[in-house]
């Protein structure tokens, strides 16, 4: 039983009260005689309206469909069909009737919520935790039991994150991320070695939240930043430790997509002692960010309010729609892009690096988004994609960081490596550049950059990734302990524009 306070029942009534006769809808709650000002008034009801730009009125209805679908199947299925939400109005299994699901009488959508109990939670990939409850049963105690822990969700108050206070000169100027990418569940597999054809190895297993945008905006976020994730997963446990993760880190979740229909994605992580990794990627097309998606007006606002946006390689379409929607903002972000993974055609993205500010990757990385040419050197990369339109390009390579740039043009290979590598190098790389981008006046120095390169080194272990991640205290240590004598940090000269 979800306990409850009078806020929480006091939300519960009105939701029972709306979800009499059609449902819940805007114009509703516009022209309703039931007072509603107690929902209205919620901090997550007034967030929403804000960051869209759009009436508390509007914002009902995006936030209840949000919450619920936080809930476990059965109280999932329940509010949407007392309320009318409309969350399988678009399911592609053909056993849902969504007429009937949603029909105009109340007592109607019960009958079918309760004829339907089986199909309908296959709909949303979930088994049924209980048996079908009578149309009774519904109006007598589900209901009220369902309604109760949607109310308790909206009422609650943000999670206060665990990471540190953002300096005054960094919540002065907006100290917003925005990070689109995947969150994923990582399998890991730590090895003796890599296997070798027919030569099967032992290996330990454990499974946790990653992804590279997920990595990503921990990192930033656990350095005291205001993160949103933009992402896709799925209705399942996975889901549910992908959320938590995220709101234990202080992200906010309320740009991540949730399918109803599909699995959260996996990725196998295949890590030997030198931390270096081999991937396998599991994709499915309804476990990912669409361009419907990215037309949200919840999403332009997080773009538009941000003063940083750090971009991961989601399908090729979706990089080119994310920069388009950041070159037409009256006052852009800066914009970090990691080019990983590498597209099989990235020249479609040509038309739009003039958008990015800081292009982080591996030589490997920066050298697939040039697949006509053949390049010299990482020097000779970099001046072909900054004549493309790109600010400033960075290479990292283990734990050694190559720039340049206009301002600044040198080689960070001052700090010590224990490990060939680690996987969450690069995410720990990005988390920091974007703090330093938020918290620093003006173009960045090389004091940035070896503040960005020095967060790789707590990295160097074989856990998942998430526990990792540096705060910034941490950062800071590592940067005066190993401060380089007479010049680790080189200047390596001018490459041009």
């Amino acid at each position: 039983m979800v306990p409850q306070d009078p806020r929480t029942d006091v939300v519960r009534g009105i939701l029972a009260r709306l979800g009499k006769f059609a449902g819940l809808s805007a114009d509703r709650l516009r022209h309703t005689e039931i007072d509603v000002e107690s929902l209205l008034d919620l901090p997550v009801v007034a967030r929403h309206a804000e960051r869209s730009g759009v009436p508390r009125e509007d914002a009902i209805l995006p936030v209840l469909r949000d919450q619920a679908r936080q809930l476990p199947p059965a109280e999932l299925l329940i509010v949407d069909a007392i309320l009318a939400l409309g969350l399988l109005r678009d399911s592609t299994t053909t056993d849902i009737d969504p007429e009937r699901l949603y029909a105009v009488v109340l007592g109607a959508r019960r009958e079918y919520l309760a004829e339907h109990w089986t199909a309908l939670h296959a709909a949303i990939g979930a088994e049924p935790a209980i048996e079908a409850p009578t149309v009774k049963r519904l109006r007598t105690y589900s209901e009220h039991a369902a309604l109760t822990a949607l109310a308790a969700a909206l009422s609650a108050e943000p999670r206060t994150p665990t990471h540190p206070p953002v300096p005054p000169s960094a919540a002065s100027r907006g100290a917003t991320v925005t990070v689109v990418g995947d969150a994923v569940i990582d399998h890991i597999y730590r090895v003796d070695t890599f296997p070798a054809d027919q030569s099967p190895v032992a290996a330990s297993f454990v499974g946790a939240p990653g992804g590279k945008g997920l990595n990503r905006a921990v990192a930033a976020a656990v350095l005291g930043l205001d993160v949103h994730l933009i992402a896709a997963i799925g209705r399942d446990a996975d889901g549910a430790r992908v959320l938590d993760l995220l709101t234990d880190s202080g992200v906010r979740t309320d740009l991540v997509r949730i399918r109803p229909d599909a699995p959260t994605l996996v990725t196998a992580v295949i890590m030997n002692p030198g931390g270096e990794v081999r991937l396998i990627g599991c994709h499915d097309p309804r476990v990912q960010l669409s361009e419907e998606d990215l037309r949200s007006p919840d999403i332009h606002a997080a773009l538009a309010d941000s003063a940083v946006v750090v971009l991961t390689f989601e399908r090729s379409s979706i990089v080119e729609q994310v920069l388009a929607l950041i070159r037409e903002l009256p006052e852009r972000p800066r914009v970090i892009v990691c080019p990983t993974p590498s597209m099989a055609v990235p020249q479609g993205l040509y038309l739009y690096l003039d958008v990015v500010d800081y292009l982080v990757g591996t030589t490997v990385e920066l050298d697939a988004l040039l697949p006509e040419v053949h390049t010299a050197s990482s020097a000779d990369t970099a001046i072909r994609l900054r004549g493309l339109g790109v600010s400033t390009v960075c290479a990292v390579d283990g734990f050694r960081c190559t720039v340049y740039s206009d301002d600044v043009d040198i080689v960070i290979d001052h700090f010590p490596r224990v490990l060939k590598a680690s996987a969450g190098a690069a995410a720990a790389f990005a988390g920091a550049l974007a703090y330093r981008v938020i918290t620093t006046d003006g173009a960045l120095t090389a004091a940035d950059f070896e503040f960005a390169t020095a967060a790789m080194v707590p990295t160097q272990k074989l856990v998942a990734f998430s526990d990792s991640l540096p705060r910034r205290a941490e950062i800071e240590r590592i940067v005066a302990l190993h401060a380089p004598e007479g010049g680790d940090t080189r200047n390596i000269g001018a490459t041009g524009r």
